[in-house]
């Protein structure tokens, strides 16, 4: 951390001022006592001279991005990297297991015919034992009756006191349900029909088989064969082809000023997207989807690619590593699913995707990459873009190779992180070599990412010949970046607008994820998840020198209120608490363990 990160103390102009910067112990013993320190009321009769911040307070250590050599020896190499990275053995609770007894949807859904398992049924059937069974109601308004006017979860429902009459019946607000008659709030679902067909392997694939003939044609280079018998049987309109009308000009894609919020697993679902939208971003992207399992009509696959009617400029992103797969996937989204772009991840570092050639992979499998761009790009009719990292290794740059080539193969766009696959998200971003790239991907556009965490750091990469920059763990921190970028301010937000921020992606969960004990418990382990990164966050007016640095790590500081202070703890307890405020409590069987093992320290 950058020494120059210190926070405001008492000074001669404003002697009522709180020291802010605390140490460990101290910190967690006046969140465990409700925001009230022990020594409260000796602090208040004491009217004796006070230490200052450097006499009495430590700063914390930089964070290290190794484990110390001398404590490493003592530790010993295996334990040593227990110490940092990822809980890649957490456990995963199924949202399920938290309601094992659940009623039947032929009686949720207050069906006129019985339920056709008849005796055989998992569920239960009778309305009194359920209702003994189930757990306390968390509110007394319910977000989706209020909204549309009707909760489909009924009784299930753990704000059923909102809309159940006496009788145990579901009520229904009529007026405004009629106004929510023919609206599709959210699009890009699987139907079962076409899972069906997935899963029988019955789809057809015409365009993508007739190209994948052309790569094994000799004489042919990757789809040209391909680009070259397709334009002899366009139809054509006066001096433009079909193909022109339908697929924009590389020159009129290039959009200026445009803030892209890129796909984030875990944390980038569509109630968090709701959130960036609102908050000002111009571009939104799914999360990152296996071509593979949307081949295989994965349901869980196939929820990445749901789209909000808010988002109006909305992509999917996915991932492959051979160009039969991506091209018959990219063929399979054209016909099924409302897109305004399809993006290729070839940037992604984890190892599960990098060994067997995809991520980060492809771009050392330049003739795979090759036959992936121009497959995807035949079969679809709109833009097909990319995002890159500079290289695999940490000193050896490859993307201003790339990039060249990949103007020619026909990509619309490029999004460049300014890190290599080695460099994960340590050090910082390499804006300059970002600007050399985007240099030589004119007319092209190229958005630029990595440490953009404020309106000085938008401000800087626009400074560069980028067509627009991309946030990612700058939403996660401080979705309210996209506002302070347009309005070019700093936004000291109070711990109070926070806590509605976080009940805006509550109400967005339970709208998607439902709001039964399984739909809450799934939107508050992702709450959770999203917690784990906006603990991070330094409010500005606690700051001496701005802006915050995305790498720099917090040192422990009490805020200007309880709630501040409690939102700035790094342990799970902690974010925990704040679920309660909104979600109620946690079920007797609760467990999460945070992904990051650096957040979850007390």
């Amino acid at each position: 951390m950058s020494s120059l990160l210190f926070y405001n103390v008492e000074n001669s102009k404003n002697k009522g001022k709180t020291l802010f910067l605390t140490t460990k112990e101290k910190f967690h013993e006046i969140l465990d006592s409700g925001g009230k320190g022990p020594n409260d009321d000796k602090a208040s009769d004491d009217a004796g001279p006070k230490e200052t911040a450097e006499d009495s307070l430590e700063e914390p250590q930089e964070k290290k991005c190794k484990v110390d050599p001398a404590e490493q020896e003592r530790m010993g190499k295996q334990d040593s990297k227990r110490m940092r990275g990822q809980n890649k053995s957490r456990p995963h609770m199924k949202p399920t297991s938290y309601d094992n007894r659940r009623l039947c949807p032929s009686i949720i859904q207050e069906r006129e015919t019985k339920c056709v398992y008849g005796d055989k049924c998992k569920f239960i059937h009778d309305v009194a034992e359920y209702m003994a069974l189930k757990p306390a109601d968390v509110g007394e308004h319910c977000y989706l009756y209020d909204t549309f006017g009707k909760c489909h979860y009924g009784l299930s429902c753990r704000f059923a006191r909102a809309h159940i009459s006496a009788d145990l019946k579901n009520l229904a607000n009529e007026e405004r349900a009629k106004a929510m008659v023919g609206r599709t709030p959210v699009r890009n679902s699987l139907d079962k029909d076409l899972q069906w067909r997935l899963r029988k392997k019955v789809v057809p694939f015409t365009a993508s088989d007739a190209y994948m003939k052309t790569i094994f044609k000799g004489g042919h280079k990757a789809g040209e064969g391909w680009k070259k018998e397709n334009l002899a049987r366009v139809k054509t309109i006066g001096p433009l082809t079909d193909a022109d009308v339908i697929k924009l000009r590389q020159c009129e894609k290039k959009q200026k000023d445009l803030i892209k919020l890129i796909h984030l697993s875990q944390c980038g679902n569509l109630p968090f997207r709701r959130i960036c939208k609102r908050f000002g971003a111009d571009i939104t992207c799914g999360e990152m989807a296996m071509c593979t399992n949307l081949l295989q009509g994965q349901s869980s696959e196939w929820a990445l690619l749901k789209r909000h009617e808010s988002e109006d400029l909305f992509g999917v992103q996915v991932e492959g590593c051979f160009p039969d797969t991506m091209t018959r996937c990219a063929e399979l989204l054209n016909n099924k699913i409302d897109v305004d772009f399809v993006d290729i991840n070839s940037g992604c570092p984890i190892d599960l995707v990098y060994k067997k050639g995809g991520g980060c992979g492809l771009m050392t499998r330049t003739n795979k990459f090759e036959q992936i761009i121009r497959g995807m790009n035949s079969v679809l009719d709109v833009p097909l873009t990319v995002k890159i990292r500079t290289g695999v290794q940490e000193k050896a740059n490859i993307a201003h190779k790339l990039i060249p080539e990949m103007k020619k193969w026909g990509v619309s766009m490029i999004t460049l992180h300014g890190r290599s696959r080695e460099q994960r998200y340590t050090k910082s971003a390499d804006w300059d070599y970002i600007n050399t790239c985007s240099q030589l991907a004119s007319p092209i556009p190229l958005f630029g990412n990595g440490d953009i965490l404020s309106y000085y750091d938008a401000m800087k990469a626009r400074e560069t010949d980028v067509s627009g920059v991309m946030l990612a763990r700058g939403a996660l921190i401080k979705p309210w970046v996209f506002t302070e970028i347009k309005e070019r301010r700093d936004w000291d937000i109070s711990s109070s607008e926070r806590l509605d921020v976080l009940r805006d992606f509550t109400h967005y969960g339970l709208e998607h994820w439902g709001s039964d004990t399984q739909g809450l418990e799934k939107t508050r382990n992702f709450l959770l998840e999203w917690l784990s990164f906006m603990c991070r966050y330094i409010p500005v007016g606690l700051l001496e020198r701005v802006p915050q640095k995305i790498n720099e790590r917090p040192p422990y500081y009490m805020g200007r209120d309880y709630l501040e202070s409690l939102m700035a703890s790094q342990h799970v307890g902690d974010w925990i608490k704040i679920s309660e405020m909104l979600l109620g409590p946690v079920p007797k069987n609760f467990n999460f363990l945070p992904k990051h093992k650096a957040n979850a320290y007390k």
